[in-house]
This record gives C-alpha cells, sequence and structure tokens, in this order.
C-alpha cells in the first residue's frame, strides 16, 4: 500500500491498482487520478472536500463511492453528490481496501464557531487520517496522518495527541495554514512527541509506502 500527499489533507491511497482519496478540498491541487473506488471526506470543512473536487474525482469514476458523516451528506446534498453516511464504530470493505471510521466531532475553534461531524478514517488497519480532531483510535496505529497547523491545533495538546496514539512513523498533514519557518517549527515538536517512532515529512507529491 502506498499513501501518496497532496497539498494541505488531501492523500491518494494506493493498493492492488485501486485508489482511496480521503478529503479532497479546496487547498490542494485537482485529483486527477482514475481507479478511484471511494472518496472519504472527514468533515464538511471545503479545505477537506469541494463540490468541484469531488465532481472532478467521480466524472473520471463513476462508480466510486462517497463516503463521510452526516454533515458531509447535508453540505454536499445541494451539489447532487450523493453521500453514503458513516460514523464512529462502522466498518466497510471498499475494492480492496478495509475502512474502520473513528471519532464523532470536528475539535473546537472557538465557541462562535459551530462544531460540526468528523469521522476519521483508519485504511487496512494501519493508517489513520484523523481529519480535524484529537481522535484516539484505541486501536493499534502504524502510520498516523498528523496535522501540523490549523485554527483549532495548539502545539502542547497536537503532541499530547500524538502520543497517545503512539504510532510506528508519522507524516505531517494540515501545513496549507504554516509558513515554511512554521512548518519546521512544529514538524520538531511532532518528532519529539513520536519518541522512538519515525516522523517522515512527505511535500505534496511524495508517496510513502506503508
Amino acid at each position: 500500500m502506498e499513501v501518496t500527499k497532496l497539498e494541505h489533507a488531501c492523500q491518494v491511497v494506493t493498493k492492488d491498482g485501486a485508489r482511496l482519496v480521503i478529503d479532497p478540498g479546496g487547498f490542494s491541487r485537482p485529483v486527477d487520478v482514475e481507479g478511484v473506488v471511494a472518496v472519504v471526506v472527514t468533515h464538511e470543512h471545503p479545505d477537506h472536500g469541494t463540490p468541484d473536487q469531488l465532481r472532478g474525482i467521480l466524472d473520471r469514476n463513476p462508480d466510486a463511492v462517497v463516503l463521510g458523516p452526516s454533515g458531509v451528506g447535508a453540505a454536499l446534498a445541494g451539489a447532487g453528490i450523493a453521500v453514503e453516511v458513516v460514523g464512529d464504530g462502522d466498518h466497510l470493505e471498499v475494492g480492496p481496501f478495509t475502512l474502520d471510521f473513528h471519532g464523532v466531532r470536528h475539535q473546537r475553534i472557538h465557541s462562535s464557531v459551530p462544531l460540526v461531524d468528523n469521522t476519521g478514517v483508519l485504511v487496512d488497519g494501519r493508517l489513520f487520517h484523523p481529519g480535524d480532531a484529537y481522535t484516539v483510535p484505541g486501536v493499534p496505529v502504524e502510520v498516523l496522518a498528523a496535522p501540523v497547523g490549523a485554527p483549532w491545533l495548539k502545539v502542547g495538546e497536537m503532541m499530547d495527541w500524538i502520543a497517545a496514539v503512539g504510532p510506528r512513523r508519522a507524516y505531517p498533514v494540515h501545513e496549507a495554514t504554516l509558513s515554511e519557518v512554521g512548518f519546521a517549527m512544529h514538524t520538531d515538536r511532532q518528532r519529539e512527541a513520536l519518541g522512538n517512532g519515525e516522523l517522515v515529512v512527505l511535500r505534496p507529491g511524495e508517496t510513502l509506502t506503508i
């Protein structure tokens, strides 16, 4: 299995010639790939999923299913994009991928900002993408897609969360809100939180074999 990190939150996971796209949002390049069996949108914010991105993927992959929590389904209904609703504790098999969903709500930004549904995805019991939340799935995680910058992110909380998940490897995602200097500072803290684990810094377009 390989994961290719695109800009910000978007990842493309490839296995046995099939692809799974996670969080194709407006901060990422157009996702121009074929062989997509499913798209997971962890929550409704546009940096994680937009109608334009999803239409582009579905035009090339008309049999792909879009998966997300109920808030994603409601947000995309007006765009005519069908969403199979998933939530915390759900288990699905799509193509060669096994998907387990963890989490309920987006991390709090501020009391004035409404909380939305957020459900992270564990792919093949190995790769966990949390969306925008400090969800600890409660099962071993081999590779963690670890948010590194966000309006809701506090570095100390990020470090505690990474330590609680305890992955063998992690790579930073959700970096579009940071400068290059801020990115390097935050990844240093991620590396510290991993202890004996390994941080792999993937630039957009780079791939990690899992």
